[in-house]
């Protein structure tokens, strides 16, 4: 990620202006984790917090009979971690696939965000727009067919736009949605062939929302 990307990465994130993204560029560092790395161990110290730009990871706790439990996921353009204060890793945190994320000391991003207005309002807008789509993902897993949980999760993307740019990578769809990348592949191909979106290098275009979200079932 060179500093252009990384500026617009983290000015879509936290919809902010370019000075806004600049300062929190000088805290946020670029992260590489492999597929099935291991970012952080249940009960380890946390200083740090996370912006997923591209791929997944998975939050898991190990139960009493030692078997793991998934507690959620995290895709592109959402935020982990310890925030706004230092503690201790709940859950173990690992990579779904290669995963490209931003890292942040806990007390030095705390501090920008209550002395910067933009960044502060931009934090509030993520937890926010993340809390909200935890909500929807869990309604969506007990209540959605899977191709429905791809579709949702589109149009969450969308954000109330007519397109998603860049267009979301399938294995992170399929992540996202709790579901194999073959079966949202059939569902992308499922509302390409019938017109409803396009896709192409630079983005998702979404044509027919409306229809798109009649299929959310």
């Amino acid at each position: 990620m060179n500093f252009e990307e990384k500026i617009d990465a983290i000015g879509a994130i936290f919809r902010c202006d370019s000075r806004s993204a600049e300062l929190l560029s000088h805290i946020l560092i670029p992260q590489h984790v492999a597929a099935k790395q291991i970012l952080a161990h249940q009960g380890e110290p946390s200083h740090h917090c996370w912006l997923v730009i591209d791929g997944g990871v998975r939050i898991e706790a190990f139960r009493m009979d030692g078997q793991r439990q998934q507690l959620a996921q995290h895709g592109p353009g959402e935020f982990f971690g310890a925030y706004p204060v230092p503690t201790t890793h709940r859950a173990e945190t690992c990579a779904l696939v290669d995963t490209y994320l931003l890292r942040a000391e806990t007390t030095i991003i705390a501090a920008l965000v209550s002395t910067e207005a933009q960044i502060g309002a931009g934090m509030a807008r993520l937890l926010a727009r993340q809390l909200d789509r935890a909500l929807d993902r869990m309604v969506a897993r007990t209540t959605y067919s899977a191709a429905g949980r791809v579709y949702a999760e589109l149009l969450a993307l969308a954000d109330g736009r007519d397109h998603i740019a860049p267009p979301p990578r399938v294995t992170t769809l399929a992540l996202s949605a709790n579901t194999t990348r073959e079966t949202a592949s059939r569902a992308i191909a499922a509302l390409i062939r019938r017109g409803i979106v396009s896709r192409d290098d630079d983005a998702l275009t979404v044509h027919a929302p409306r229809m798109l979200l009649e299929l959310i079932c």
